[in-house]
């Protein structure tokens, strides 16, 4: 497996983590916002690794909350550089090695933001974006190629779990919106992803699935007008 991404000391060690545990892994080094950069990344993993069966696009900047009228338009674009464009530059470089053996999957990472109206104009639009992009879903099709969308909500990654510990980020406020009390771990996310590429998912192209403990749904259920059922007096 190839794991792309600018970061090279992560980069390295979690090839060396694959490595140790008996898996092909190889780093490159790579700014998927440079078109010609991530065409150089696929050809060397279909050089060095063979053909590619499977692309996952989780590369993303997230900013701070910030007013339309305010937003750092250099930062803007640059987010859209790496978190837009640098899945459709991942999805046109890889799709085009899987035309040939007509065989793939492709799941790209959106969010909750792709469904909710959230406080980051930069970020929140372009997880739209990447949802819509599903559209590749009727493109590549005729080739049996396969292309869906994940949406998380807050999942408890090692840097989430410490701010909660070091009290920067409030459990409770997070958890609140959720319909369940638990938050997605890494693993439900990669079970996820480890799901959409396999044959037993080989029915399904075109879609978003939500990872995201309820929020979708519970965000408009407990607006209604007339309170919610279990709450009200009998």
């Amino acid at each position: 497996m190839a794991l792309i991404d600018i970061d090279e000391a992560e980069g390295w060690r979690v090839e060396r983590e694959l490595t140790e545990a008996g898996h092909n892994a190889r780093f490159i080094r790579c700014d998927v916002s440079n078109a010609a950069a991530v065409e150089a990344a696929a050809a060397t993993v279909g050089s060095e690794l063979g053909a590619v069966e499977v692309l996952v696009t989780s590369a993303a900047m997230q900013p701070n909350p910030e007013c339309v009228l305010d937003m750092d338009m250099v930062a803007h674009e640059r987010m859209w550089k790496v978190n837009y464009f640098g899945a459709i530059h991942a999805c046109q470089s890889f799709a085009r090695q899987m035309i040939p053996n007509e065989k793939g999957a492709i799941v790209t990472l959106g969010s909750i933001h792709s469904r909710m109206p959230l406080p980051l104009p930069a970020y929140n639009p372009g997880k739209v974006a990447i949802e819509r992009m599903t559209l590749l879903a009727a493109e590549l099709g005729r080739f049996n190629i396969r292309v869906n969308c994940i949406g998380p909500t807050h999942v408890m990654t090692p840097p989430l779990v410490a701010a909660i510990a070091a009290g920067e980020r409030d459990e409770s406020r997070i958890m609140e919106p959720h319909a369940l009390n638990y938050l997605p771990e890494p693993e439900d996310v990669a079970e996820t992803i480890a799901f959409l590429v396999s044959d037993r998912a080989r029915a399904i192209t075109g879609a978003f699935l939500p990872i995201d403990s309820g929020i979708i749904a519970k965000d408009a259920f407990v607006t209604y007008a007339g309170g919610i059922p279990w709450l009200k007096k009998r």
